[in-house]
């Protein structure tokens, strides 16, 4: 897939780091295609004997993901086709739960619906200041289904609560950290960067025994997340047919074109 259409890569450094890094030009969201392929991205990395540890990073050094492709979701015209799109999100989780390596994401700039589950889905979080979030489903007429297990996993009921229904305000990186969602954060992105190197390069250190180990107990209790998750596309692939939904959608671009 071209860079104009989004992509994924997967670098693998010295020493057993894999940086698996996606980019689209509409501010790093998510369309059905780029979506398998970071799914496939991460169960290939999690599979290789030669990865100790992976980033999840984006391209840019702004917005770290927009969610969902709203230039995708306009076109949906069935439940199957709805359905298919949100299953997107719930591989991502599932790769991420699913693999075997620890997967550190380096959140650098702004992280909306479906970024802030790619957030919560990483066993380990960094951040810069300038990594606000928010969860704007509603506000079109779904709901952050799909990734609400991964995210209060991270944060709680009380935090996801918060972000559901204040639709319309971001929270800060520090109240993501304060919450659970980020594990540290800093001032820019030299610093962010440094931390995250750092990091990565240590636990490739690390007993990847011990470290495979780590991962299962760090999602003990969703063992059940394959068929959950299925479930909550569903809600979404019908909810995002609604009157409300689609009106919502066509709102969105006629203000985008103006």
């Amino acid at each position: 897939m071209s860079a104009e259409n989004g992509n994924v890569s997967i670098i693998n450094e010295t020493g057993g780091i894999a940086i698996i890094s996606f980019y689209h030009p509409a501010q790093n969201s998510l369309p059905s295609a780029l979506l398998k392929q970071l799914a496939e991205a991460i169960s290939s990395a999690g599979s290789d004997p030669k990865t100790k540890v992976i980033v999840l990073k984006s391209g840019g050094d702004r917005t770290f993901c927009a969610g969902a492709s709203f230039d995708e979701l306009l076109q949906i015209k069935d439940k199957d086709t709805g359905t298919s799109f949100f299953e997107g999100f719930a591989n991502v989780i599932s790769a991420c739960r699913k693999c075997p390596k620890i997967i550190i994401a380096r959140v650098q700039g702004k992280a909306v619906g479906g970024g802030v589950g790619l957030a919560a889905a990483a066993d380990y979080c960094l951040a810069s200041e300038a990594a606000s979030v928010k969860l704007s489903e509603l506000t079109i007429g779904i709901g952050p289904f799909v990734i609400a297990p991964a995210v209060i996993r991270k944060t709680g009921l009380p935090a996801f609560s918060q972000l559901s229904i204040r639709t319309a305000d971001f929270q800060t990186a520090q109240w993501a950290k304060q919450n659970g969602l980020y594990n540290e954060v800093y001032e820019d992105l030299p610093g962010l960067d440094a931390a995250v190197s750092e990091l990565a390069q240590k636990l490739a250190l690390y007993n990847p025994a011990a470290l495979a180990h780590l991962k299962q107990v760090l999602w003990e209790g969703t063992a059940d997340w394959d068929d959950l998750l299925k479930q909550r596309a569903a809600i979404s692939g019908e909810l995002v047919l609604s009157a409300f939904t689609q009106q919502a959608l066509h709102a969105f671009f006629k203000d985008k074109l103006k």
